[in-house]
């Protein structure tokens, strides 16, 4: 039999004899008592939703939260260029958008990793959700003169979105450890291109069916509003550590300045760190402004017509979006099961396999400005290419993160990644690209040729920051196994109890000692 914390029985709930709580506790050998009485329809309903909260409905609701996440964030670069002519703004002020968007998001990172390693985790990331729906949802109403508060409403957005994919990482890690996490975090991280992908669609999509753009932005907050509920629902709050069996025996971090410290002398968390900023800096360049880039290939090869009608055509944006879908898609299951079949031929498998998928990607990322003048087809197999040898790194970053950092500090460490990969990546990426572009198509007569080959040019600093991120991951792969067995000693040494404290008498008085 089951019994909820008032003392009602729960029929035909098991067979065996446990006590089950809704905060999940549990105590055997309870008996038969004739104090027991029937539970009322809201108390099973409780029950109920006890027994949903498994790991697997929890990741699987994460998951799709993570998908809501990046759809909305890239819902504004499926309509980028409506949105250009609609505000009658440069590439350097379409860039802006996603740095200011970059910039929140990188500055409430910390902060909400510091809560989420000390408090409820799930009512942080439920109120996190609610709050970028509603400010995504009410920016969509900012009229054409007030350009700077549509800026200011992304940058609110990003404050939002920060407390999500903070925290949310860091449950799925405590829900499951070795070989069963490291899939759970590859559906996870699935959900980045997937969302992305589905934010290009999401945003075209909408556009073409009401003919106004801003239809784009009120989509999303409906179904950011529902995942919201489903988190406080069906998602636990597991104790940190738990799966790595430490429940209950370790007390939080003391302080954030001694978490940060440990960090900063970990040099595998550093060097992916800083690796993670290199492919931030090239997705979030991309995911802005290829789709404009491709558009004006097309003009230049004379396929279209420059946009100057009230609805431009999302014809590109929609194909790039389908692109990243399927890319990411690939790019992280192989990504995973290249690094599982790795790990059987070396111990550095993962920071490996990410430094060669790096340094692959640039190859085909710089192939794709010598072909897109003569051929879009072309263009389009190297971004296939590309995009998914980049997006192999996704899932196995996380992955190193949770083998060379203790769980009580996780939270505080996925969000200072995030905090350095987006300061150094795409914070400033779209905005200096955009600025680039701009200052090149000075030099020269405005021309629709001219505006293309200057956003190409830009765009080429891409691959070589990829590069230099490569080379990052390999500098992880020195100092991997080291990280990892401090991390697993330091975790023994967490799991042993506190020594107690005897009291011994001598001639010179007492004495204490731990034994």
């Amino acid at each position: 039999m089951c019994v909820e914390s008032d003392g009602c029985e729960i029929e035909g709930c098991s067979s065996s004899d446990e006590v089950r709580t809704l905060s999940g506790s549990m105590s055997p050998g309870l008996k038969p008592s004739p104090d027991l009485h029937p539970c009322k329809p809201g108390q099973k309903f409780r029950a109920a939703l006890l027994r949903c909260r498994s790991p697997a409905a929890a990741a699987g609701i994460l998951s799709f939260g993570n998908v809501l996440n990046y759809m909305d964030r890239y819902t504004v670069a499926g309509v980028l260029l409506d949105i250009q002519r609609h505000y009658e703004v440069t590439d350097s002020g379409a860039g802006l958008l996603q740095t200011v968007f970059i910039c929140s998001f990188m500055v409430a990172a910390p902060i909400f990793g510091y809560l989420g390693d000390r408090f409820n985790r799930k009512v942080i990331l439920s109120c996190g959700i609610f709050f970028w729906s509603i400010v995504t949802l009410s920016s969509s109403f900012i009229g054409k003169e007030y350009y700077w508060l549509f800026v200011l409403s992304r940058g609110l957005v990003g404050i939002g979105e920060s407390s999500y994919s903070s925290i949310s990482p860091t449950i799925i890690g405590d829900l499951y450890t070795n070989n069963s996490r490291t899939i759970m975090l590859t559906v996870f991280y699935l959900a980045i291109p997937l969302g992305s992908g589905l934010g290009y669609i999401l945003g075209s999509g909408a556009k073409d069916a009401a003919e106004d753009w801003h239809w784009a932005l009120r989509v999303s907050p409906f179904l950011g509003i529902t995942v919201s509920a489903l988190i406080l629902l069906f998602v636990p709050d597991p104790k940190r550590g738990s799966a790595d069996h430490m429940e209950g025996r370790i007390p939080p971090s003391p302080s954030w300045i001694s978490d940060m410290k440990a960090l900063a002398k970990n040099r595998s968390y550093v060097f992916s760190s800083l690796a993670s900023a290199a492919v931030s800096f090239a997705t979030g360049a991309f995911g802005m402004l290829i789709p404009i880039y491709l558009f004006r290939a097309q003009v230049v090869q004379k396929e279209v017509e420059a946009c100057t009608k009230k609805v431009c055509s999302s014809r590109d944006s929609l194909i790039f979006g389908a692109i990243t879908c399927v890319t990411g898609l690939l790019g992280v299951v192989i990504g995973a099961a290249t690094t599982r079949f790795c790990r059987r031929k070396t111990e550095r498998a993962d920071p490996l396999v990410c430094a060669v998928s790096m340094l692959g990607s640039a190859i085909f990322i710089c192939l794709i400005f010598v072909v897109a003048k003569t051929s879009i087809i072309g263009a389009y197999v190297c971004i296939f290419i590309g995009e998914t040898l980049l997006f192999l790194n996704w899932a196995i970053t996380a992955d190193i993160l949770m083998f060379v950092v203790i769980p009580t500090r996780r939270a505080t460490a996925v969000a200072f990644q995030s905090f350095t990969s987006h300061l150094l990546g795409d914070a400033g990426s779209p905005y200096l690209i955009g600025l680039i572009s701009d200052e090149l198509q000075k030099t020269y007569a405005s021309s629709e040729l001219w505006k293309f080959l200057s956003l190409g040019y830009a765009l080429m600093l891409c691959p070589f920051i990829i590069v230099l991120g490569g080379m990052f991951f390999l500098a992880t792969a020195l100092f991997f196994l080291d990280d990892r067995e401090k991390a697993e000693q330091l975790k023994k040494l967490m799991q042993q109890p506190p020594p107690s404290s005897v009291k011994v008498i001598s001639r010179r008085g007492p004495i204490c000692t731990d034994v």
